[in-house]
């Protein structure tokens, strides 16, 4: 399976600075890979194991509680 959320289609990132060195000192760009967890979230009212990023669960979550609060 790829690094990429499916929620958010975030994937690895290699930017401008970062290199992996090997022993002999060599450089390669390094890479940044996306946070992927899977969650059990619910969904229509059933709980679905759900792979995404822990960023987008976050946000999930922070959605909710403000529907929640509003409610109230």
């Amino acid at each position: 399976m790829s690094r990429k959320c499916p929620i958010t289609g975030k994937g690895p990132m290699s930017g401008k600075s970062g290199n992996n060195r090997s022993h002999s000192v060599r450089a390669t760009r390094r890479r940044w890979n996306v946070n992927i967890q899977t969650y059990k979230v619910n969904i229509n009212g059933k709980m679905v194991e759900v792979k995404m990023s822990a960023r987008a669960y976050r946000t999930l979550n922070k959605s909710i509680k403000a529907k929640e609060e509003k409610a109230e």
